[in-house]
């Protein structure tokens, strides 16, 4: 993986790259880029390339609440599955929780993305919450660590 870069988004070539990400993984909300543009002020975003290739992107929301709790989402696209990236992402997604102070982690999926979920379980995810959003015809699925810190 010596090839493997990630870093921050801050042009719109970048911020695009993020969305294709997004927008190829979550086809039911897909983003405008005025939209990720706005999630890139309120979130730590990174965008990964192995050498000039994009293949995932990754989302901290900072922690909120009495309880502390980030959101941490890893995105790999299909064809860069299987190869650490997607646990890269996800280890430095939780170390910049971690950073911003979470005492807990949390992670979103969709639900028809089978592969997202075998992830998240593996990593110590269990479902806490199922839902629609208005419009959506497939549901989202909430899961938090069962450890505060477990290794990627």
């Amino acid at each position: 993986m010596s090839d493997l870069h990630i870093e921050q988004p801050s042009e719109d070539a970048a911020l695009r790259d993020w969305q294709h990400v997004h927008n190829v993984i979550i086809p039911a909300h897909t983003l405008s880029l005025a939209e990720v543009r706005d999630r890139a002020k309120r979130n730590h975003l990174e965008v990964a390339y192995l050498g000039d290739v994009l293949v995932g992107c990754s989302t901290v929301r900072p922690p909120a609440g009495d309880s502390l709790t980030a959101t941490v989402i890893a995105r790999t696209l299909p064809a860069h599955r299987g190869q650490g990236f997607g646990t890269e992402l996800y280890t430095r997604g939780v170390n910049r929780a971690r950073e911003l102070g979470a005492k807990a982690i949390e992670t979103v999926v969709l639900s028809s993305n089978e592969d997202g979920l075998r992830f998240a379980e593996q990593r110590g995810f269990v479902e806490i919450e199922r839902y629609l959003l208005p419009g959506d015809t497939i549901p989202w699925i909430d899961l938090r660590l069962s450890s505060p810190w477990p290794a990627p």
